[in-house]
């Protein structure tokens, strides 16, 4: 008898989880997403609780299904519910809906309103050693912390954590503790922490002189075993350059993270001499098999850190010092993409052209007229366009297969 009954149970969940093939917002849709609602709810028997929250994470793989999600407030509550509820509950798929759900930034609304205390639960769960889908909740957090208004509420629930330790110390403390959650890598972390970092007042705590924070995201700029995590610490740092009040500290002994920054742009190049003494120690006889960043976006990021620390005049002759001419010169010459390319020739301009004339040093202060400011992009426009052609006419474009050749 009760088997009879977990089977017609079973059969409910199934019918309602029809929608998982919606290609359009039809009242009938609508109505049978919200079958669904029962078997997501807590009480609800884990098996049901799993087959429906995975008819959800179907929904959340098409435009459709996610507009229609978004629409059910009582079932994304109850979804928000699933995914942080403990175990047995068997939340990892309600957790990856949200992570689809999340990554589209005009559900975000609809999300914060069914649930506002979304940020603040997930936090609790990513930061959580023991919680097995904590890098589900984590890119959840990613993917919100995106958009300004849920990335406030993430600083807010940063702000509000437990006393004795600040939120933002534990979200580093577990970004760079090896093995902090056994069975969640927590990768993720590292957009997460991206994304607050463009916002002043985490700026201030990761800059924040006796915290000791940015020395020990540096090393992560050369994790070899995710390009998600590098890619987070890269992009904080960039962001912490922005405060040119701190490049002086940044740049000098007590930080030292030009090498850093540095070290993932260079190759197995082999200098002179007298240019191998002009470089950081960290830099000098590098072994024949060293491999640069293979990520494009991260080499961008890492020379557009290095640029803006040359915002002012003391900060461009460190870095000139340090032999970074050196580093840039020779990738160059190896980078394959023109964005990459583009933004490494605008960083050497800044190292070996003339000094801004008095008033003009500190380039992050210099005011540029609108007018003037809508020509520059033009004229990097026209570059990009040259570029992009005359790598065309270097190298034609294969004929695609099955085509008939022109």
């Amino acid at each position: 008898m009760r088997g009879g009954s977990g089977e017609a149970a079973a059969d409910a969940v199934s019918r309602a989880g029809g929608v998982g093939t919606v290609g359009s917002l039809t009242p009938e849709a609508e109505t049978e997403a919200a079958k669904l609602l029962p078997f997501l709810a807590p009480g609800a028997r884990a098996d049901l609780q799993e087959a429906a929250s995975r008819h959800v994470l179907a929904l959340t793989g098409s435009g459709p299904g996610r507009t229609l999600l978004a629409g059910q407030a009582a079932l994304l509550r109850a979804l928000v519910e699933l995914a942080a509820a403990p175990a047995p509950a068997p939340a990892r798929d309600a957790a990856r809906a949200l992570v689809n759900l999340a990554a589209d930034p005009s559900l975000h609304e609809s999300l914060l309103a069914a649930a506002p205390g979304l940020p603040a639960r997930l936090l609790g769960r990513a930061l959580d050693p023991q919680w097995p889908w904590a890098e589900e909740a984590a890119a959840v957090l990613a993917n919100l912390s995106r958009e300004p208004a849920p990335c406030a509420s993430l600083m807010e629930a940063l702000t509000a954590a437990e006393p004795g330790e600040a939120g933002l110390e534990r979200l580093v403390r577990a970004l760079c503790t090896p093995g902090y959650n056994a069975r969640a890598p927590l990768h993720y972390l590292g957009p997460v922490l991206s994304n607050l970092s463009q916002r002043p007042a985490a700026r201030a705590f990761l800059l924040d002189p006796d915290r000791c924070v940015i020395q020990r995201l540096l090393p992560l700029t050369q994790y070899p075993d995710s390009t998600v995590r590098r890619g987070g610490v890269v992009g904080t740092l960039r962001n912490c350059c922005f405060e040119h009040r701190h490049h002086e500290w940044l740049l000098g002994p007590e930080v030292d993270i030009l090498p850093f920054l540095l070290l993932p742009l260079a190759g197995p190049e082999d200098f002179s001499e007298e240019e191998m003494e002009r470089l950081p120690v960290d830099l000098q006889y590098l072994p024949p098999d060293k491999q640069r960043e293979p990520d494009a976006d991260i080499r961008k990021m890492l020379i557009e850190a290095i640029m803006l620390l040359t915002a002012t005049a003391p900060g461009r002759q460190q870095v000139r010092d340090q032999g970074a001419y050196l580093i840039l010169r020779e990738l160059h010459s190896w980078e394959p993409e023109s964005d990459v390319r583009g933004t490494c020739e605008k960083l050497i301009q800044v190292l070996i052209g003339d000094e801004p004339e008095r008033g003009m040093e500190n380039l992050l202060e210099v005011q540029v007229p609108e007018d003037v400011e809508r020509q520059l992009q033009e004229l990097d426009r026209r570059e990009q366009q040259e570029r992009e052609q005359q790598e065309r006419e270097l190298s034609p474009e294969p004929h695609a297969e099955g085509a008939a050749p022109t």
